[in-house]
């Protein structure tokens, strides 16, 4: 027999982050197991009149039935209740006409539907939590919690994130840190709970495209993703400054959405030589071509409490184009650095730091490609992951039939 599983994600399909860390697992489970999937995302108007068509392409012939809902953006917080007060009448009225076996809610507000659904329905849920949410609002100065609304918001939060933790059949969280955070908590010793990284399709970010930098060619260190609450601008542009010293000629290359005057801007600030920074718009299929013409790759995160719990979508796919990196130590990049030795880890964003990365580069460039992306199928590959989510839904399947 076929489970229905019921998908909720408040990321919508056709965001780049749908794309990468949503779709790609539920073909994946849907193509090898016996699962029919129901998702209900939340969709940005523009981004669904754009990709609407590239998503159903890519699921037109399996059992996986998309019902999306718009995202809406204003009032805040306002909006966001109503979006899953529509997300839930939705729910309930797919419940009705074929029962679901499961609820797979991503990150804490779909959560919220989900400890609906066990307690109404006794369906059990699965919270892939994706990072501690409520915290990255406060570390990210989206809720400031001197506003009294804001800090009632965060409170409450705080008391669902144990409840999504108690009733959850199962939780997955991505990082070993954020886990070992968790289970170090008085009563949350046992919660059951499986890491399941950023992970990347391999068949897709695929070395076939690395190009082999020649000693004729400037050095190129590349950032890819957005830019804004969590990575870190100004700071990156500091260290090319710095890498300037040793490598006058080398080229920093933006792969990245972000209105490129922002960035300019900034470089220039910093006097920056603006001919040699580079920024281009990508869609997912042109991201790997453009990670190749990089020697190395650079991101720096804002260090927090709710950083624990991030694991970088950009750091398996880059891996995996047989790039190195050069980052800080949020997330499980200590353990990660420690167990495989990718790149150069700074302990901070100091001066003194970023000198001894650049110092680094030497060896960084003597890294073969194919080391480094033995390393992503190893930790990140997408199969593993697949994987991973089918023995976890098979163990709460099997549990809710006793």
């Amino acid at each position: 027999m076929n489970e229905n599983i019921l998908y909720l994600s408040y990321d919508g399909l056709t965001d780049p982050l749908g794309q990468s860390q949503v779709l790609p697992y539920i073909i994946g489970l849907s193509k090898n197991f016996s699962y029919h999937f129901t998702i209900i995302s939340a969709e940005k108007k523009e981004n669904f009149n754009a990709k609407k068509q590239l998503i159903e392409n890519q699921i037109k012939d399996l059992p996986i039935t998309w019902m999306p809902i718009f995202y809406h953006k204003k009032p805040p917080v306002f909006s966001s209740i109503w979006d899953l007060w529509v997300m839930y009448q939705k729910a309930l009225n797919l419940h009705k006409r074929q029962v679901f076996h499961l609820v797979h809610c991503r990150s804490y507000l779909t959560a919220l539907i989900g400890e609906r659904f066990t307690d109404k329905f006794q369906v059990p849920f699965l919270f892939d939590m994706r990072g501690f949410w409520a915290d990255e609002r406060l570390d990210g100065n989206i809720w400031n919690i001197k506003n009294p609304f804001y800090k009632k918001i965060y409170q409450f939060f705080k008391k669902k994130e144990k409840d999504f933790l108690q009733k959850a059949a199962y939780t997955i969280s991505l990082t070993h840190n954020a886990k070992n955070e968790i289970l170090s908590w008085k009563g949350f010793e046992k919660t059951p709970i499986s890491v399941i990284p950023c992970c990347v399709d391999t068949d897709l970010f695929c070395q076939n495209e690395k190009i082999n930098s020649s000693k004729e060619q400037a050095l190129t260190i590349s950032y890819l993703g957005s830019i804004g609450t969590w990575y870190l601008l100004r700071e990156m542009l500091v260290f090319y400054k710095t890498l300037l010293q040793n490598y006058p000629k080398a080229h920093f290359l933006f792969i990245t959405g972000e209105n490129p005057q922002f960035i300019l801007q900034e470089a220039e600030k910093l006097e920056l030589p603006l001919s040699q920074i580079k920024i281009c718009k990508a869609e997912r299929h042109e991201v790997p071509t453009l990670i190749a013409q990089s020697d190395i790759s650079v991101f720096f995160i804002k260090d927090s409490y709710s950083k624990k719990g991030s694991s970088a979508t950009k750091m398996a796919e880059i891996l995996a184009m047989g790039v190195p990196i050069i980052t800080n130590d949020i997330g499980d990049n200590e353990f990660l650095f420690e167990k495989y030795n990718y790149g150069y880890l700074l302990q901070d964003l100091s001066p003194e730091s970023m000198q001894k990365a650049v110092a680094h580069i030497p060896k960084l460039l003597q890294k073969s490609a194919d080391s480094l992306r033995a390393i992503a199928k190893d930790y990140f590959d997408l199969e593993k992951g697949v994987n991973e989510y089918q023995r976890v839904y098979t163990e709460i399947l099997q549990q809710s039939t006793h």
